[in-house]
């Protein structure tokens, strides 16, 4: 179970009641406040991170090999985007869990990548074979 959908509302109701109770009306509207500035940050990062996305290939990047390197399991679908700078070429239907993306580059190298609830579980680097001199 994911507990940060949970636990992330719990927390803020619990700062909104604790700011209230000892700071008033003005501290609940301070911690309200910090709590829209910390939803407009997050919604204006993904919004940056899709608009350069758009621009590009689909499932195209400079390096696959860079980006296996880079990649650990738990990064969210939105940090492989911003990394990449592309979005995934799709291999899994929609609303299918896992999904599955696969990002290649001009050296026909690719990395696919498997995400569980958004969150990255596998990922693999595929090369094409070298022609024997």
């Amino acid at each position: 179970m994911n507990f940060q959908k949970i636990l992330i509302p719990v927390l803020a109701v619990v700062g909104m009641v604790a700011a209230y109770r000892f700071y008033g009306w003005i501290g609940a509207a301070a911690a309200g406040s910090g709590l829209v500035m910390w939803g407009l940050l997050h919604f204006t990062r993904m919004m940056q991170v899709l608009k350069r996305a758009a621009n590009r290939p689909i499932g195209y990047m400079e390096s696959a090999v860079m980006l296996n390197a880079k990649l650990k399991t738990g990064m969210t679908l939105l940090h492989v985007i911003a990394m990449t700078r592309s979005l995934g070429e799709r291999l899994s239907n929609k609303l299918e869990q896992p999904e599955v993306f696969r990002w290649s580059d001009h050296s026909d190298s690719n990395v696919t990548c498997t995400f569980v609830s958004g969150k990255l579980a596998h990922y693999e680097l595929s090369r094409p074979e070298q022609a024997a001199d």
